[in-house]
């Protein structure tokens, strides 16, 4: 594929949230609206006059159409035709991070080749103020139309990066003043031991082999979650919503103490 097909790529969003998220974030090309003939919900409705705002055509089909349309069984009832997602690069992520008046905090997935676990990473990232999140090009699962549904539409605002070599990566946010801790249930300090208040990158493994190797040796830091008993260890997005929320503890605790 050329750069000139890329460009043309489309995919369809699905289900309320991720098409309410996508207006809002306005981060894509909006190209039409399907909307399914049975009686449509105040949601539904509320995503009508949002197409029409953006003068959208808006293409009234039946359900099992709309199936076959977005490829889901529970699309809720509506659908929009986008342009492909937004890819941020690293420098976008650090200037945001900088215009919030924070220390950069950044999400490195490595090997999550799950999208239903991706999209739960990328809810949880988001909602615990992470500046933006980086994807290996391969071995992983893409920002697609099932992420952004399983993230509830939080792929929609997310500053997310694919890069071809995680390493190299780490090595510029290294340069950037960045610690860089990996997560893995041997690692050698507690993430209630470890400091999140300053620049940090966070890299989580995908499920079954965590952190690949020539990664992991590039880590500052590995961190591990304490637990009790002998089981194996919390999945991927369990894992990273427990030491996500641990970090905002850390970078919010005075705000949290305000209120």
């Amino acid at each position: 594929m050329n750069f000139a097909e890329a460009r043309l790529k489309t995919e369809v969003l699905y289900g309320v949230h991720p098409v309410l998220e996508a207006f809002r974030a306005a981060r894509r090309t909006f190209h039409e609206v399907y909307i399914a003939k049975d009686r449509p919900s105040k949601a539904v409705l509320q995503i009508v006059q949002r197409a029409e705002s953006f003068k959208l055509p808006i293409l009234q089909v039946k359900p099992f159409r709309l199936e076959a349309i977005t490829g889901a069984r529970m699309h809720q009832g509506v659908g929009l035709k986008v342009g492909p997602y937004p890819l941020a690069p690293l420098a976008e992520m650090l200037n945001a991070s900088t215009a919030a008046g924070d220390k950069p905090f950044m999400l490195l997935l490595d090997g999550v080749t799950d999208p239903q676990n991706l999209g739960a990473l990328i809810r949880t990232a988001y909602c615990a103020g992470i500046h933006g999140i980086i994807l290996p090009s391969d071995r992983s699962a893409a920002p697609t139309s099932v992420v952004s549904k399983t993230s509830s539409g939080a792929l929609e605002h997310v500053l997310l990066s694919r890069v071809s070599n995680m390493v190299s990566t780490i090595k510029a946010l290294k340069d950037q003043g960045l610690w860089v801790a990996g997560m893995d249930r041997n690692g050698d300090r507690s993430i209630y031991d470890f400091d999140f208040t300053g620049g940090v990158a966070l890299v989580i493994g995908g499920e079954e082999k965590g952190i690949r190797p020539l990664v992991k040796r590039h880590c500052d830091f590995l961190i591990s979650i304490p637990q009790s008993g002998h089981f194996n260890s919390l999945n991927a997005s369990a894992a990273g919503a427990v030491v996500l929320y641990e970090a905002f503890r850390q970078r919010h605790v005075k705000d949290i103490c305000d209120d």
